[in-house]
């Protein structure tokens, strides 16, 4: 499996056991069974976010996300290759998509992978995941409304705050006042206050903050930096703030 194989394998750490595992045991036992796990005594080795538990949690969760209407179209499938090409190149989204077909075969225990997850990963990864999930959501052009409910749940589930929650949403969903959703304030904010947060969601959402996930995740944190500088933009332009 070559390259996906070293950003699903490189790493799996706590994650490799638990339900999380348990729903890719057939990926741990044979799929990758050349790479080596850092998985210790018989007890998975417990330490920063790697690449490997990172990647196993999105595809756990992109399952879940596509599951979510009772369906798996195959036009659903060719969005999640085209997004998989676009992070990793066309060999590790092939190999990203046998994977994926195998987890949406299973029952996925959704809360007790995500309470897996949260207990894990760091917070800035489990934005990063909601961002994906979003933007695997939206890879048609349209957003489903029982996607969308499932992507609350697991934003719910791994502990992320109501706000950055809503902040992700906005990037993809907009509603009445998005600019101002996305820097979590209120349009009654003072032009100062504006300025305080578009600095705090830019340090929040910054690539680096995620980048201990290794290049190809950190692609799509560049996005949510853009989107937050682009929120901030148009708010600045509304407002003719200097």
């Amino acid at each position: 499996m070559g390259s996906f194989a070293r950003w699903i394998g490189g790493g799996l750490g706590a994650l490799a056991g638990g339900p999380l595992g348990a729903v890719l045991g057939f990926l741990i036992g044979t799929v990758i069974d050349n790479t080596r796990f850092e998985v210790h005594g018989g007890r998975p080795a417990y330490g920063p976010t790697t690449p490997g538990g990172f990647g196993m949690s999105l595809l756990v969760l992109i399952a879940a996300v596509m599951k979510a209407d009772g369906r798996v179209l195959r036009s659903e499938l060719d969005f999640v290759k085209q997004f998989f090409t676009r992070q990793f190149g066309p060999d590790s989204a092939t190999d990203a998509l046998q994977v994926l077909r195998d987890i949406l075969k299973q029952e996925i225990p959704l809360r007790d992978v995500c309470s897996q997850i949260a207990m894990n990963m760091d917070y800035s990864s489990r934005l990063q995941l909601i961002h994906m999930l979003f933007g695997v959501s939206a890879a048609d052009g349209r957003y489903d409304e029982a996607e969308l409910k499932v992507i609350g749940r697991i934003s719910e589930y791994l502990n992320i705050a109501g706000a950055d929650y809503m902040s992700i949403r906005n990037m993809f969903v907009p509603e009445t006042d998005s600019s101002y959703k996305i820097l979590e304030i209120e349009r009654i904010a003072t032009d100062e206050e504006v300025k305080k947060a578009y600095r705090r969601m830019a340090m929040k959402y910054h690539p680096d903050k995620v980048s201990h996930l290794g290049e190809d995740f950190r692609k799509d944190a560049d996005e949510k930096f853009k989107k937050v500088n682009e929120a901030y933009k148009r708010i600045k332009k509304e407002r003719n703030m200097a």
